[in-house]
Order: structure tokens, then C-alpha cells, then sequence
């Protein structure tokens, strides 16, 4: 099978009721003998890739050689594994993709127990990865659960913990709070730094109190504000609401070699690396013949008025929003903020996501597996695009974007 479908395969058959295993994801790790590096885990609502991608930079920064997990990916599933901010190779990922598949022969088919999700199978190719390499740490991203997530296996040294917001009630939990709590408990036993962005008050002592109950007493969160000059130069951060996870990622950076015993790197060195960093999807701009695009996957409306505002900024004006937000993320915030402006909505071909919330009747509406580099040129000079990562991936894809390399060390 192709490689990409290795870590798919147990996720494309599960039977109704059936959950993600945390047991069979600890098998198939025992079977292939695979432990890895000591591991920066990122956990939150939103932000995590970022939060990642700029830990992963500062550490590389420092002279560690480091492996990156993040999901989904853009244009590749290479993308999900990285070493020193470069997605790995498809014989990488091929040779990855069959110590897996034959160790899972080996476990036999998946039981009432559950199946091996997709977010455990690329973590475990991160470990192999690491290990093939000889990577001095793996920045691991949750998916979006913490003591239920495979992430928890891996017992992480450092947690980085993102903003939590109203995301995933009813899965995680029925309050923030306690999607905060169930999010905190990624921590563990093995673990020795917990840095978290400022939160609510409530979220905040619903987080430390769960850092303190899983370390013992030992761990004591540090608390990151953005914007108070603490962290790298506003020059080399990412506009918009992402500036704050990427301060967070450099805070978990530090405080994982202060834990691994490591010097930190220079700051102009830091500055060095992170003025290299691009974020796909994230404000990102781009130009397709006369057309600029400033891309961000923006899915409820604080980050929808981010994308508009940071637009305002940086053009004249806004000719056009291309948008696909699945009936589960803010469309009314979407149709508040957009207003005026015309809107094309793109809907994807995914079995599990609904497109029947009601749209304004001037909406134009598409199939995103249509889109074609003309539809986008032929919407203005100045194009906004925001949803999902599945979306937006699917837009770089069709402008032939540059995804492969996240930053230089």
C-alpha cells in the first residue's frame, strides 16, 4: 500500500463506538522498540503548530538536531514528520510507513479495544524518525485531547500549554475548564516544566492545580504573557493571534534545555534562525499572477477579525474572502465579520463534516476539490482566505506553495 496509507489504515475501518487505543499505541512502541528522545509536548485549543514550530526553531537554534510532529499537514503527510524544520523525505517516510506496517501485522487486526489513530501512527514514525537520525529532542503536538491523547505515552519532559477556548465541548468536556483539565494531564510523572500562556482565572487554576496532582507537587507552571518583552524581537514573531503561541514556543524551548541541562543559544542566534521561520496558513502572503493572497486558518471569529484587520493593514483594500468553515467552527462569526465583502464558500469532500448552516443568499459556493488557480485570480487583485487547515492546505496546494521548509538552522 502506499505509505500515507499505513497510518490511515485502522482509522478508515473502525466500527461504529469504536475508540482510538492508548494501549495498542503502547503495543505497537514496545514492538518496535522504539523509545526516542526526550520530548517537548504542545497541547491547547489553538496555536499548537505554531507553539511547535517556533520551540522547534529555538532549539535548533541551541544546537540540538530536532525532530517536529505536527497535524494535519498542507500539501504532504511528509510534513507531519520534520527534522530541523525540513518535512522528511518520501523514502524517509516510505521506510517509516513499513517498520510500522509490518509491526502492526504483527500486533493482528484491532479489537473492541480500539484502533491505532492516525495521531499515534505519526508520533511513532516522529520516534523512529528521531532515532534514525540521532535527534537530541522530539517536539511533539497533541491532537486535540491531553490525558486521552497518544502524547500522554510518550511522557513528555516539558508541556507547552497553548490558550484553551470552547473547543471540543461535549468531547472533552462539558466546560473550558474542564477541556483545560483534561488538556493539563498530558503531564505526568517524568515530567519537569509546564509553560503556559495566561488563561482565564478559572482555566488557570484548573490547569495548575492538574499539573500539580500529576507531578506530585513538583512542577509549578510558568506563565507566559506576550507582549510584555520577555521574549524574542516582535520583528521575527508572526502577525496577528499568533504571536503569542510563537512567544509560548520559545518560553517551552528554554525551559527544555534549562531541564535537559543545555546553554541557551545566543540571542542573535535565536534572532537569526526565527528571522528564517515562515508559517504556512498563518497570515502567510502569497502571489498567483496578479492576485495576493494572505492566507491564515482562522475558524471562529476572533481570528477571523484578526485576518481582516492584519489584510487592512498591509493592502488597500480586501476584494475578495475565499472561506470554508464546516457547520462545527464559527460560520455566523464568519458572515458578522465578512459583512460586505464578497465571499466565495468551499466546501470539502469529507464524509464527517456538514455544510448546512445557513448563508447569506449572495455567497457564491463551491466544491474545494474543484478550486482551480483561475477561480482564485479571477476573484481581485486581493484575496483573504480563511477555515480549516484541511482548506487552507488545499489552497496552497493549488498555488503551488512553498510548505517543505518551515525555518533555516
Amino acid at each position: 500500500m502506499p505509505s500515507f496509507e499505513t497510518f490511515f489504515a485502522e482509522w478508515r475501518l473502525k466500527r461504529q463506538g469504536y475508540h482510538r487505543s492508548l494501549s495498542r499505541a503502547l503495543d505497537l512502541r514496545r514492538e518496535l522498540d522504539v523509545s526516542g528522545p526526550p520530548v517537548l509536548g504542545v497541547v491547547g485549543s489553538k496555536g499548537k503548530g505554531t507553539t511547535a514550530t517556533y520551540a522547534s526553531a529555538c532549539l535548533a537554534a541551541a544546537g540540538l538536531n530536532v525532530v517536529t510532529v505536527t497535524g494535519p499537514s498542507f500539501r504532504s503527510h511528509r510534513e507531519r514528520v520534520r527534522f530541523n524544520g525540513v518535512a522528511i523525505d518520501e523514502a524517509a517516510l516510505d521506510a517509516v510507513a513499513q517498520r510500522i506496517e509490518t509491526a502492526r501485522e504483527r500486533l493482528g487486526p484491532p479489537s473492541e479495544d480500539g484502533y491505532l489513530s492516525p495521531n499515534a501512527l505519526f508520533m511513532t514514525a516522529g520516534l523512529l524518525e528521531a532515532e534514525r537520525r540521532g535527534a537530541d529532542v522530539c517536539v511533539v503536538e497533541a491532537g486535540i485531547g491531553g490525558h486521552r491523547d497518544e502524547l500522554r505515552l510518550l511522557e513528555p519532559l516539558v508541556v507547552a500549554m497553548a490558550k484553551v477556548f470552547a473547543e471540543h465541548v461535549g468531547l472533552l468536556g462539558d466546560t473550558v475548564a474542564e477541556i483545560a483539565r483534561e488538556k493539563a494531564l498530558v503531564a505526568g510523572e517524568r515530567t519537569e516544566g509546564f509553560v503556559r500562556l495566561a488563561q482565564t482565572e478559572e482555566v488557570a487554576k484548573v490547569v495548575d492545580h492538574a499539573v500539580a496532582e500529576v507531578t506530585s507537587g513538583r512542577v509549578r507552571p510558568d506563565v507566559v504573557y506576550p507582549g510584555s518583552g520577555a521574549g524574542p524581537s516582535p520583528e521575527v514573531l508572526p502577525p496577528g493571534l499568533s504571536a503569542a503561541s510563537a512567544e509560548l514556543g520559545c518560553a517551552a524551548a528554554q525551559r527544555m534545555l534549562a531541564v535537559l541541562g543545555r546553554e541557551p543559544a545566543r540571542p542573535e542566534r535565536v534572532h537569526q534562525v526565527l528571522s528564517t521561520l515562515r508559517l504556512p496558513a498563518r497570515l502567510s502572503r502569497h502571489t498567483l499572477g496578479g492576485t495576493e493572497l494572505l492566507i491564515d486558518s482562522a475558524i471562529n471569529r476572533a481570528g477571523i477579525q484578526a485576518a481582516l484587520e492584519h489584510a487592512r493593514r498591509v493592502w488597500p483594500r480586501v476584494d475578495h474572502a475565499l472561506i470554508c468553515f464546516p457547520d462545527h467552527k464559527d460560520v455566523d462569526g464568519a458572515i458578522a465579520e465578512l459583512g460586505s465583502i464578497p465571499v466565495t464558500f468551499a466546501r470539502l469532500p469529507e464524509e464527517h463534516l456538514r455544510f448546512e448552516h445557513a448563508r447569506p443568499a449572495a455567497w457564491n459556493v463551491i466544491e474545494a476539490e474543484t478550486l482551480a488557480p483561475a477561480d482564485i485570480t479571477a476573484m481581485g487583485a486581493y484575496v483573504l482566505v480563511l477555515g480549516t487547515v484541511y482548506f487552507t492546505g488545499r489552497v496552497l496546494e493549488v498555488i503551488d506553495a512553498e510548505t517543505d521548509r518551515l525555518f533555516s538552522a
